[in-house]
């Protein structure tokens, strides 16, 4: 196992994406003003192909189309636009959705004919510079056609939350912390979740906000075709979510207490629950599997196996914090970031070390983009403004 290269990126990198095996690499980051979002092309050798830059609003979004086509979301025109990036680097089609004043994109997915947005207020980081007067827009989310007009738009009501786990101080009981009453967030305070915010499969949209301040949210499922109100989940602490399968999703919660994962049926009813949360893969026979997460050090955490029966298999401890999402190859393998360290687990549940940056952790490196797997073995990566190429010895992707 080996580094190929070690290339510095614009700002600290949010997405790596490929269409093919092959490339060319599509790396969306940040860009010398934390506002600015960059689309940095490149080939496998690290040779950078072509570089555009967007105004942005902080949080750089970007969908990769299977033909090779990357949308990015940022504001202008008077609106928000989403703008397509061909493979040579050049401008492709562009679209401006109808949006009211005030509205972001907190995420999109990409449609066969068109897009599904989840929309929110603007950013903490912009509103600074607005006026704090003006109510924010409600959240909403909503479906395109290819050329932008509304097929529909679904507000979304977060409503009253609560969670056992969050503690608050009373003066009555000499400054001792107690459960917090549920309560109602101001619309500035909605915002979409930060992870895996926007699923779609078959005709449900899992389409998940939550309470910037406390982390609390809730995952509500929609009628990919109609945008009516399917259910949604009680309030929780929010993680990461995956498609299950054809109109399933599975939501995942960690913080405050909580640290699980359930599986939600196409009419959003919970059909399994574990007692894990995680960057959870599911494979073509619908086994989840994957490195777990959790808010704590030092770290309990193993890789883990999620069966039918709501049990857990344990594959190997896994020591430090900081994880990538993970990928897994046709063998089986899966490879995933941790703790400074390429790490690989194999069917049997077996780990093992593929490589280890020299040098101690490096704290810029927190911020971990999602395992890309190339051809010939090739895994990428990118560790905050850094993008790496590693060859290993791994297969294709299924």
């Amino acid at each position: 196992m080996s580094l190929l290269s070690r290339l510095a990126m614009p700002g600290q990198v949010r997405s790596v994406a490929a269409s093919g095996p092959a490339g060319p690499l599509y790396v969306t980051s940040c860009g010398a003003s934390p506002l600015e979002t960059v689309v940095t092309v490149l080939d496998l050798s690290g040779s950078v192909l072509a570089r555009r830059a967007y105004a942005g609003t902080g949080r750089p979004r970007s969908r990769l189309s299977a033909d090779g086509t990357l949308w990015v979301a940022y504001p202008g025109r008077g609106g928000r636009v989403l703008e397509g990036v061909l493979p040579d680097g050049s401008a492709g089609p562009s679209v401006v959705p109808e949006c009211g004043p005030g509205d972001e994109i907190g995420a999109f997915v990409l449609l066969d004919d068109g897009f599904c947005v989840a929309w929110a207020g603007a950013s903490r980081l912009l509103r600074r510079s607005r006026d704090r007067r003006a109510s924010p827009p409600s959240p909403r989310v909503a479906r395109y056609t290819r050329e932008g007009a509304c097929l529909w738009s679904a507000p979304v009501a977060l409503g009253e939350v609560s969670h056992p786990g969050v503690l608050g101080m009373s003066a009555d009981t000499g400054w001792e912390a107690r459960p917090v009453r549920p309560w109602v967030p101001d619309a500035v305070d909605v915002e979409v979740d930060p992870w895996e915010p926007l699923l779609v499969s078959g005709d449900r949209v899992a389409a998940s906000f939550g309470d910037a301040r406390s982390g609390i949210g809730k995952t509500f499922f929609l009628d990919l075709d109609s945008g009516e109100s399917v259910s949604a989940t009680s309030p929780a602490p929010r993680g990461r979510k995956a498609i299950a399968g054809r109109g399933e999703f599975l939501i995942g919660s960690q913080g405050y207490g909580a640290f699980t994962t359930a599986r939600h049926g196409r009419d959003g009813s919970e059909t399994a629950r574990w007692a894990s949360h995680g960057a959870m893969l599911v494979d073509g026979q619908g086994i989840v599997l994957g490195p777990e997460l959790e808010n704590r050090l030092p770290s309990a955490s193993r890789f883990r196996r999620l069966d039918r029966d709501n049990t857990l298999v344990d594959g190997p401890e896994l020591p430090g914090y900081y994880t990538s999402f993970p990928a897994r190859d046709s063998e089986g393998t899966t490879v995933f970031w941790r703790d400074g360290r390429l790490l690989a687990v194999d069917a049997d549940l077996n780990g093992r070390e593929l490589y280890a940056l020299p040098g101690p952790p490096d704290d810029s490196h927190h911020v971990i983009s999602r395992i890309v797997l190339m051809d010939g073995g090739r895994v990428v990566v990118a560790l905050g403004a850094e993008l790496l190429v590693l060859s290993t010895g791994l297969g294709p992707l299924p």
